[in-house]
């Protein structure tokens, strides 16, 4: 979180969070319970390589869905899990920690429970060079560790699928008869290996998704 002084008093603020225009928006607190469409769209566009702590080889797992997802959707992605080293995800070797990934990684995806999201941010953010996103999955929420990333300049999304969000903002989801809440004169192209889609359809309502709402609360209802 940043400092503003106004009129002597001292007041910590969020992130930019609404359109990069609004010079109002830095001294708003980053709202986690709703995000805007144009918030999450940037992030999708914007990040080339993922790693997903606590990705599974098991082919049932929703980590090995996500996975596989973005896979094709053309994400490099990487998958972190200690325990399956020696194994690999999709033709991508599995890595130990976050830090022993070797290279840059644009978006850490944390497909853990809420239990463990603080210790993975602090893995995170001692990566050089830091990260751009952290991304926590349906279920995972963890304000103090979204605190300390967005204090780093890091940008964070809270329990929120990045393949919900992805089919739904590109319009995919509607090929399985799910209404996307997207608008666009044309309907999305039936996706192939590696295609990275356009999110760049007009949003109805933004905000709020319930699909990915309706999840976690499915989610949490089974824990």
């Amino acid at each position: 979180m940043k400092s503003a002084n106004r009129n002597g008093t001292t007041i910590r603020v969020g992130r930019i969070h609404s359109h990069p225009t609004d010079i109002f928006a830095r001294y708003l607190p980053m709202n986690h319970d709703i995000y805007d469409d144009n918030y999450i769209r940037s992030i999708l566009n914007g990040v080339k390589s993922i790693a997903m702590v606590g990705a599974s080889p098991v082919n049932v797992r929703p980590s090995y869905f996500a996975f596989k997802y973005l896979a094709q959707r053309g994400y490099d992605m990487i998958p972190i899990n200690p325990g399956h080293v020696g194994k690999s995800l999709l033709g991508k070797p599995f890595v130990a920690s976050l830090l022993e990934i070797g290279r840059p990684v644009d978006m850490i995806d944390i497909f853990r429970n809420s239990s463990h999201v603080m210790a993975v941010v602090d893995e995170a953010l001692k990566m050089k060079p830091l990260p751009k996103v952290i991304w926590m999955q349906l279920g995972a929420r963890d304000d103090a560790a979204a605190e300390k990333a967005e204090a780093t300049g890091l940008k964070v999304v809270m329990n929120r699928c990045p393949k919900i969000e992805y089919g739904r903002l590109s319009s995919e989801i509607s090929w399985m008869g799910v209404n996307s809440r997207t608008l666009s004169s044309k309907r999305a192209p039936m996706p192939t290996q590696g295609m990275r889609l356009s999110l760049d359809r007009m949003s109805v309502g933004g905000g709020q998704t319930a699909a990915s709402d309706r999840a976690a609360k499915d989610r949490n209802d089974l824990s």
